[in-house]
C-alpha cells in the first residue's frame, strides 16, 4: 500500500479533515497515489508554537539521548527500507534499487549525526589576568524551517532533520509536494523512536506561501533549503531581509575532465552511470564533459555504448535501469535543451527525444561538440542529457569548466598526481572528485561556492548552521 500522506504536527498526524488537498501521481504511469493535505494558516501557527515550545525542553537534553532517537530512526530506516523505497519508486520514479539504496544510506546519517551530536564542543580561552575565566560555548539556534526538493526526498530531508535534532534544535520541514511519501515515513520513524511532540513537524502547501510565512515569522531562526538557484536566492534574500541564518544548497552545471592518461574506458562507464542515475536529476550529475583529444575515440566509444545500453522504464519493473522524470515539464526542458544544440551545429549522439507517449520519459541523451553559448553549456538540465566537447591542453578544461556562475561539484580522471593537484588546485567548487565518486557521505562536507549555494550539510561543517557562539567571561 503506498503512504497514508499526512501532515505530522505537535506528535499528530493529521490528514484530511476538510484542508485543501492535492493529488500525487506516479510519473510513470500518471496513475493517482493518494491526497496530500496541505497546511492551513491554522496548521502553520500551530507547527510553530509546537516547535517553540518544545525547543525550550530539548535544548537541554542529553547529546546521548538524543543519539539514541537517531540510532533507532536509523535501525528502523534499515528494517523498512524496502517498503519505504516502494513508494519512492512509486510518486518519484527512480528504479527501485536506487530508493531502497538511499534509505539505506540515510540509516548512516543518523548513525553519525547521533554520535558527532555528543562533539560539539566548545573550548576555554586563557586569560589575561589571573581571575578571569573564558569559554566560548555553542548552543542551538532555536526553531529552523527547512525546505527539501522531490529528487531525493529521503536523503535531503533527513540530513536537515538529524543536523537539527542532534544540535539540540527543533525543525518544521516542507518537503516536496510531488513525492511526499518519504518525508511521511521519516516523520513515522521518529514518532516511532520516541521524538518528544514538537521537535519535528511536517507540513505541505503552496512553496512559496509556506516558505514566505515561515522565514517571516520571529520564532523562526535559522532557514535551510535545497533547490534550484533561482528560488533559493530569493529564500536568501527573504531571510537576509530578517536576519536569519541561511544553509543553501543549489543547483550546479558539474564539469567534468577527463585527461588522455586516464583509464578512459574505465571512467567513461563509470560516467554513463552516474550520469543516468536518478534521470539525471541529481544537483550533482556531471554535465558538461571535457575530454582531451587523445582520448576522445576512446571515450566516446565506450560512453556511448553504456548510454544507449540504459534500460528506461517504470521504477518498479525488474530490470529498469531509468526510470521516468519527475515532471511531465521536464520532458518539454530536455527536448528544449536537444533543439537547441541542434540549431547550433552539435550532433545528437545517442537518444534525443521522448520515449512513448505514456509517463514522463526521456532518452538517454548525448550531445556531441556544442558550442560554448549553446544552453546545454550555460543551463543545468537536470535531466538524462550529457554534452561531451573537446579540449587540448589542461588549462583550457579548467578554464571553460570555471566559466560559469556555479560551483557545486566536479570530476576528473587522471592518472598523473601533477595533474591532479592543478586539477583540485583550479577547479572553483566545493566538492572535487578525482577518479572516483566520493561525495556525500556523512562525514564529509556537501556544498557549493557561488551560485550553487553556501554552508555545508556533512562532517563537522553542518552544525555550523544549527549553532550559536557565547562567549562567558567571568572575573572572580
Amino acid at each position: 500500500m503506498y503512504e497514508t500522506l499526512s501532515l505530522y504536527i505537535d506528535g499528530e498526524f493529521l490528514e484530511g479533515e476538510g484542508r485543501v488537498e492535492q493529488d500525487v501521481f506516479d510519473p510513470a504511469t500518471g496513475e493517482r497515489l493518494g491526497r496530500l493535505p496541505h497546511a492551513s494558516r491554522a496548521d502553520l501557527d500551530r507547527a510553530l508554537a509546537a516547535a517553540q515550545r518544545a525547543f525550550e525542553s530539548w535544548r537541554t537534553v542529553s547529546p546521548m539521548e538524543r543519539g539514541a532517537i537517531l540510532r533507532k530512526v536509523g535501525e528502523l530506516s534499515r528494517a523498512r527500507a524496502k517498503e519505504i523505497g516502494r513508494n519512492i519508486t512509486l510518486d518519484q520514479g527512480k528504479p527501485l534499487a536506487e530508493a531502497v539504496g538511499e534509505v539505506m544510506r540515510c540509516a548512516d546519517h543518523c548513525d553519525w549525526h547521533a554520535e558527532e551530536g555528543r562533539r560539539i564542543y566548545g573550548r576555554v580561552v586563557p586569560p589575561r589576568l589571573p581571575n578571569v575565566r573564558q569559554l566560548v560555548l555553542r548552543e542551538p539556534i532555536g526553531v529552523c524551517a527547512a525546505f527539501t526538493p522531490w529528487n531525493f526526498p529521503y536523503n535531503q530531508a533527513i540530513r536537515k532533520i538529524a543536523a537539527a535534532i542532534a544540535a539540540g534544535c527543533t525543525i518544521i520541514l516542507k518537503g516536496p509536494e510531488d513525492s511526499p511519501s518519504a518525508v511521511v515515513a521519516i516523520a513515522r520513524l521518529f514518532h516511532e523512536a520516541g521524538l518528544p511532540p514538537g521537535v519535528l513537524n511536517v507540513v505541505w502547501g503552496v512553496p512559496h506561501e509556506v516558505s514566505e510565512y515561515l522565514i517571516a515569522s520571529p520564532i523562526v531562526r535559522k532557514v535551510s533549503f535545497t533547490g534550484s538557484v533561482p528560488v533559493g536566492k530569493q529564500l536568501a534574500a527573504l531571510a537576509g531581509s530578517h536576519m536569519k541564518r541561511i544553509t543553501m544548497e543549489l543547483g550546479g552545471h558539474s564539469p567534468v575532465i577527463v585527461c588522455d592518461d586516464a583509464e578512459i574506458e574505465r571512467a567513461a562507464a563509470m560516467l554513463a552511470a552516474f550520469k543516468f542515475t536518478n534521470a539525471g536529476q541529481v544537483c550533482v550529475s556531471p554535465t558538461r564533459f571535457f575530454i582531451q583529444e587523445k582520448a576522445w575515440d576512446r571515450f566516446m566509444a565506450r560512453f556511448t555504448e553504456a548510454s544507449r545500453g540504459v534500460k528506461v522504464g517504470a521504477g518498479i519493473a525488474p530490470g529498469t535501469t531509468m526510470g521516468p522524470l519527475a515532471h511531465a515539464r521536464r520532458v518539454s526542458a530536455m527536448a528544449d535543451f536537444v533543439q537547441d544544440a541542434r540549431e547550433r551545429g552539435a550532433r545528437i549522439e545517442v537518444g534525443g527525444e521522448r520515449i512513448g507517449d505514456t509517463g514522463h520519459f526521456f532518452a538517454p541523451t548525448v550531445i556531441v561538440a556544442p558550442p560554448d553559448d549553446a544552453r546545454i553549456m550555460q543551463s543545468e538540465p537536470f535531466g538524462p542529457v550529457a554534452a561531451c566537447v573537446p579540449f587540448k591542453e589542461l588549462d583550457e578544461a579548467i578554464g571553460r569548466a570555471n566559466s560559469l556562475p556555479y560551483g557545486l561539484s566536479s570530476y576528473a580522471f587522471t592518472g598523473s598526481s601533477k595533474r591532479a593537484l592543478r586539477i583540485q588546485n583550479g577547479i572553483e567548487a566545493g566538492m572535487v572528485n578525482i577518479n572516483h565518486f566520493g561525495q556525500g557521505l556523512p562525514e564529509l562536507p556537501f556544498g557549493g561556492i557561488q551560485d550553487s549555494g553556501m554552508g555545508s550539510e556533512g562532517g563537522t561543517e553542518t552544525f555550523d548552521g544549527y549553532l550559536v557562539t557565547k562567549l562567558v567571561t567571568q572575573m572572580d
